[in-house]
């Protein structure tokens, strides 16, 4: 296949600043530089053909390219990335470079002294990527492959479709939203508008995987009311916030941490602590794959509250949930199994060996799944992710694009004639 621009879209799309920020959950875009982002992927969009392509006020960028001759009657197929980068690292100011790694660490750049790395402990797959040229940040920023790698992969595919109107494809709507990392995304996307069958997100990690579970998801935001006197006169009287708050955090279940973890064990995540000795406030991420026990989740940290306030007065403790996104899988039906099928033949068609592998985290595929458009989630070959050691191996970038092009390729005839 011939090769892409992939590469070259990727470094410059990373140097647009663009990390979202869950301090302003209460507008879309978080943050206004999002909007720089949307904007030059309509333009992008409207370059290669895209009649409608457009950014709107809330920073998504959408854009439909029309069928190749002969599959006009083909449902469109959407393909979706998002645009703001992790607020988990510093991310403005991304400086991408690409290194020819010959094996041994990984070494992005040295900031302030140190030297920052990726090892083959940390990351076993990096003995694969010998002899080949991958992209990193200097260390001192993510590089935000999560999820530009993705971004620049559909608009790589774009440009060859563009470029080769015989290759087959039907209707493509790409979909490049905000807010993302702070579990907004997809929200504002008109999906009844976008007339697809279903579509695919690509916002994954190593090449092969697919994603068509995730976790279920939600935010526990604990307010902890102490009562405050003098303390040379606090005997029998004061109750401490901050002693309660760490009261609460040790009931938690330990071995339920993130970092004792994995496959389809789910966790609860202490994400945020503020306040003094009058009013403590605990932020918490609750995931796990299994309904039952993600509502179990969130009635432990209730029971929890309910102890405490036995313990210490009524109000005390209030646990508040705001629900995030669901398992994609409880909306997964045998309609949407050629969503899948056709994923992993594309995959196996390109030489990677597929594997569904249950994401443990969220993708806009989730939310649009359970808005009606089955969203599965392919890889973008990225790597530590929401770290300053992120990095993407530049052929990993360019089969992406290439098992894009296969994949569409399969949707180009309508489903009954398949």
């Amino acid at each position: 296949m011939p090769a892409s621009d992939v590469l070259e879209r990727f470094l410059r799309y990373v140097q647009v600043d663009s990390p979202s920020d869950p301090d302003h959950l209460d507008q879309t875009p978080s943050t206004a530089c999002q909007h720089d982002m949307a904007r030059l992927l309509a333009d992008e969009l409207a370059e290669l053909g895209c009649a409608d392509a457009r950014a709107d006020e809330h920073a998504y960028a959408v854009g439909t390219l029309p069928a190749s001759p002969g599959s006009e009657a083909a449902p469109a197929l959407v393909l979706c990335a998002h645009i703001d980068s992790s607020p988990d690292a510093p991310a403005h100011g991304v400086r991408p470079h690409v290194v020819h790694y010959e094996g041994g660490p990984l070494v992005a750049g040295v900031v302030d002294g140190e030297v920052v790395q990726t090892t083959a402990e940390q990351v076993p797959d990096l003995e694969l990527f010998k002899g080949q040229d991958i992209v990193c940040s200097d260390g001192s920023t993510l590089l935000s492959a999560d999820d530009k790698a993705g971004v620049a992969e559909i608009m790589a595919l774009l440009a060859r479709l563009a470029a080769n109107p015989s290759l087959p494809h039907p209707r493509i709507v790409a979909a490049f939203v905000p807010d993302e990392e702070i579990g907004h995304g997809a929200a504002l996307l008109d999906v009844e508008s976008l007339d697809a069958c279903g579509g695919y997100t690509v916002d994954g990690g190593a090449l092969g995987e697919l994603n068509y579970e995730c976790f279920s998801a939600c935010e526990a935001t604990v307010t902890v009311h102490g009562v405050m006197v003098h303390p040379g006169s606090a005997k029998d009287v004061m109750v401490n916030a901050i002693t309660v708050a760490s009261e609460f955090q040790q009931m938690v279940p330990a071995a339920e941490r993130p970092e004792h973890t994995a496959g389809r064990e789910g966790f609860y995540h202490p994400t945020d602590i503020s306040g003094t000795a009058s009013d403590v406030t605990l932020t918490y991420i609750l995931r796990d794959f299994d309904a039952a026990d993600f509502d179990r989740r969130e009635q432990t940290l209730r029971s929890i509250a309910a102890f405490l306030n036995e313990r210490y007065g009524e109000g005390t403790v209030t646990v508040d949930v705001r629900q995030q996104y669901r398992n994609m899988a409880e909306k997964f039906g045998p309609a949407d199994q050629r969503l899948i099928d056709n994923a992993l033949a594309a995959t196996r068609e390109v030489g990677l060996e597929p594997v569904a592998v249950p994401a443990r985290g969220g993708t806009d595929g989730a939310q649009l799944t359970f808005r009606g458009l089955p969203c599965p989630n392919l890889a973008t070959g990225g790597y530590n992710a929401h770290s300053v050691r992120e990095f993407v191996p530049v052929p990993s970038l360019e089969l992406m694009v290439d098992l894009l092009e296969r994949l569409v390729a399969k949707f180009a005839a309508a489903p009954a004639e398949a």
